[in-house]
């Protein structure tokens, strides 16, 4: 279970939150500049709060409190960004790889082949990141965060380059894959449809607060009728 009680200053921005999930997938829902991709790089320890906890499984990765502060690559916790930022000198199955250094040559190649089998990306294992498009990209990042087995996968918008097919599709493997493997993940996103196609919890966001949670159908059937009359 993801606890956590946040506060962060970003300029004019103020984030304030304090929930908890204990589903294995929740959406953060939320318009641009609700503060997702902030809880998010908060949550992967790439952000400092200005004060609060952050506790996965009862474990503290963050308590400004008490001084606790884990690195990221120590907090078993994954993000999965916007843009893939894959290492543009390695190969697609290098750049996989890069963090299972501790398997041996063997173990490291099978599980390179299983994350890039999971995410439908097999065939890209010899292309260099430049020859890729935008959702080859964004499918190889996923791979990438999933091979060192993470507790906590968090991602912020990650199937903006693909169409809603291969989203669907993609989504179709991987939620089944996370819960057999007790990965928690948390998905940040400003599309109904994709926060509806994961039958999750969700969290809104509005201006740095939560505004409710619970549901999909629930909390996002408002969202959807003021898109609807916004396109009238």
């Amino acid at each position: 279970m993801l606890e956590f009680g946040l506060e962060a200053r970003r300029g004019s921005f103020h984030l304030q939150v304090e929930c908890g999930f204990a589903r294995d997938w929740t959406v953060v829902f939320g318009p641009s500049g609700s503060g997702k991709s902030t809880l998010l790089r908060l949550l992967a320890g790439l952000d400092r709060p200005t004060r609060g906890r952050i506790t996965l499984d009862g474990r503290p990765l963050t308590d400004t409190a008490s001084g606790i502060d884990e690195a990221p690559g120590r907090r078993a916790t994954a993000l999965v960004a916007q843009q893939p930022a894959l290492f543009p000198h390695l190969s697609v199955a290098a750049n996989v790889a890069y963090g299972l250094r501790h398997l041996d040559r063997t173990a490291r190649g099978a599980r390179v082949d299983a994350m890039l089998a999971l995410v439908g990306a097999r065939e890209l294992a010899a292309r260099q990141p430049r020859n890729l498009s935008g959702g080859e990209a964004q499918r190889v990042a996923l791979a990438r965060a999933l091979a060192p087995a993470p507790r906590l996968l968090l991602l912020d918008e990650p199937f903006s380059a693909l169409d809603g097919a291969a989203s669907d599709a993609l989504l179709d493997r991987l939620q089944p894959w996370l819960k057999e493997n007790r990965v928690q993940a948390v998905m940040a996103t400003h599309d109904v449809t994709d926060a509806l196609a994961t039958n999750a919890e969700v969290l809104l966001l509005r201006d740095g607060s939560v505004s409710s949670m619970g549901a999909a159908t629930e909390v996002l059937a408002g969202e959807r009728e003021r898109i609807q009359q916004r396109l009238r």
